[in-house]
């Protein structure tokens, strides 16, 4: 098939790399415009135009694709459908129903769970059990159109929001060319969504990683986990800014402030929560690198009774 793809971050390259392989005709890959990043404000590809050009596949980087000339511009390629993954603009009717398949979505959720900008990593935070992959038709709504074939994936007890992306956009590269399979043979049967049962997954942000020590100390850990490696978790400690990567939930209680520390062993310190203790075992402090607690532990020193705290 004739493709036009739509992505912009590295959850969307491997099922470019999948179309690709699979034999369709990728012939214009549409993502984000280049952004400046670092210190050094250096203008970096998107991953999706460098896995493009990569495969001498031409690149279309509009600003709003909504522009009546970036419409005429993708009506050239004259293609028979639309592949979106994490594309990062929302799409108008004219270019949803512009070719004769229309535009096939893949999602990193199983619809009608998790719509919005961050499934991965919210259903780390909610403590799901399983998530997946989800290909839709696209229509007008933001992530209501309907289902068409998905893949689950069960959750490991320490999934973390980097763990689960790999996984997904694995998964989702591989059903993506079973769709558009199923597609061209006409034996697609879309099942229409029903109103989602979970909170819209809202973009993240760094604030997020502010962490509350009054909440539970399972509501906490989880947390850790879905946002890492971005945007990360951080406390106070004693003015610095701690980035804590990994920690345990512990049913014991302790005494003491939410925030306060109850414990200190050779791999790690306990802090109090707002229930429960959690067990620190990887962070970063200001100019280190990540390293396991035990490892910090043996170059600073944390005692019991110190409090972490919001920043």
């Amino acid at each position: 098939m004739k493709v036009i793809f739509m992505g912009t971050p590295e959850l969307s390259v491997g099922t470019l790399e999948a179309l690709v392989e699979a034999g369709h005709d990728v012939v214009l890959a549409v993502t984000q415009p280049d952004k400046p990043k670092g210190r050094g404000k250096e203008i970096q590809l998107t991953p999706v135009k460098r896995a493009a050009l990569a495969h001498g596949i031409p690149v279309y980087q509009p600003k709003k694709i909504r522009d009546p000339q970036c419409i005429r511009e993708l009506e050239k390629y004259e293609a028979d459908v639309m592949v979106v993954i994490a594309f990062g603009q929302i799409l108008p009717k004219e270019i949803l129903e512009m070719t004769p398949f229309g535009c096939i979505n893949v999602h990193a959720s199983l619809l009608p769970k998790y719509r919005g900008a961050a499934p991965i990593q919210w259903a780390v935070i909610d403590g799901e059990k399983s998530s997946g992959v989800t290909t839709m038709q696209m229509d007008e709504g933001l992530d209501t159109g309907d289902m068409l074939l998905k893949t689950e994936i069960v959750l490991d007890k320490k999934e973390t929001g980097g763990s689960l992306h790999d996984k997904i956009a694995q998964e989702g590269a591989k059903l993506c060319v079973k769709t558009l399979e199923a597609l061209k043979a006409g034996t697609l049967k879309p099942v229409k969504q029903e109103e989602s049962p979970t909170r819209y997954a809202r973009m993240l942000d760094k604030s997020m990683g502010n962490i509350d020590w009054e909440d539970t100390a399972e509501n906490i850990e989880r947390l850790i986990r879905g946002l890492n490696p971005w945007p990360g978790t951080y406390t106070d400690w004693n003015g610095r800014v701690m980035k804590v990567w990994q920690a345990d939930v512990c049913e014991e209680e302790g005494t003491g402030t939410p925030g306060t520390v109850v414990r200190v062993e050779k791999d790690g310190f306990f802090v109090r929560t707002g229930e429960g203790l959690l067990k620190v075992t990887e962070l970063q402090v200001p100019g280190k690198k990540r390293m396991d607690a035990g490892a910090f532990l043996r170059g600073a020193s944390i005692k019991t009774g110190e409090i972490l705290k919001k920043c």
